[in-house]
């Protein structure tokens, strides 16, 4: 029994470094051409496996493009959440939370560049971005902080902000507070009033650090040969 059990460990553990290894080099080629030019042929070379290995987990270039999405996206929420979450006020969680991820996605511009380029992710439930962004919006439409609106038309406001201002941020020649004057105009389309969207949109925030082992600290290193890297991975 404890053989088998260590056998499935280790199968498990290798399945994930390989899963990694695909979302870090499919990272690399989406930054860099964008998702219509990049071709599976593009992903494998990137990770040095072979095609039938990235059928073993990603039937397409789409299915791994949109896992990875919803990797990073989370991976970043779960980065701003400490310091999101020493309010009460569900206002400012999200003017903090937004404000966060465009800082996040600023300093890796791989990783926003993928962002911008893929889009933000669909709302699937019980995943952690719904678990966080719903949750403050819900809890600020009941107490109205936010106009009542359809969850996924607040959800849009905030994404598509977010999104946007990555974008400015990165591809063109925006001021340095364009991120909080994204999050301000955000605020007002929920509800806000004026002078109180300006004043969370540009609150003193938290320190965020990347996830030891996560994809955004992977994307702000040295990119090394992958026959160097992840020893036993299967090919």
């Amino acid at each position: 029994m404890q053989k088998q059990d260590h056998r499935t460990r280790v199968a498990a553990e290798r399945r994930e470094r390989m899963r990694r290894r695909l979302f870090e080099s499919a990272l690399h080629v989406v930054a860099r051409k964008g998702p219509s030019a990049t071709s599976i042929d593009d992903v494998i070379q990137a990770a040095e496996v072979s095609r039938g290995t990235f059928y073993k987990y990603f039937d397409a270039p789409d299915t791994l493009f949109d896992a990875l999405a919803l990797e990073v996206v989370n991976e970043i929420i779960r980065m701003a959440e400490p310091g999101v979450v020493r309010t009460e006020d569900p206002a400012q969680r999200v003017a903090a939370g937004m404000r966060l991820t465009i800082q996040l996605a600023r300093r890796n511009p791989q990783v926003g560049g993928f962002l911008v380029r893929i889009g933000w992710p669909e709302m699937r439930k019980g995943e952690v971005l719904l678990d966080f962004l719903q949750r403050d919006l819900r809890l600020g439409m009941r107490q109205g902080r936010f106009l009542a609106m359809p969850m996924r038309l607040a959800v849009n406001v905030v994404s598509m902000t977010v999104l946007g201002a990555v974008h400015a941020i990165l591809e063109m020649r925006s001021p340095g507070t364009y991120a909080e004057q994204a999050v301000e105009s955000a605020l007002r389309a929920l509800g806000v009033e004026s002078k109180e969207a300006v004043r969370l949109a540009t609150l003193p925030l938290p320190p965020a650090q990347p996830l030891e082992g996560g994809l955004l600290a992977a994307a702000g290193t040295a990119k090394t040969p992958r026959r160097a890297r992840a020893a036993g991975a299967t090919r």
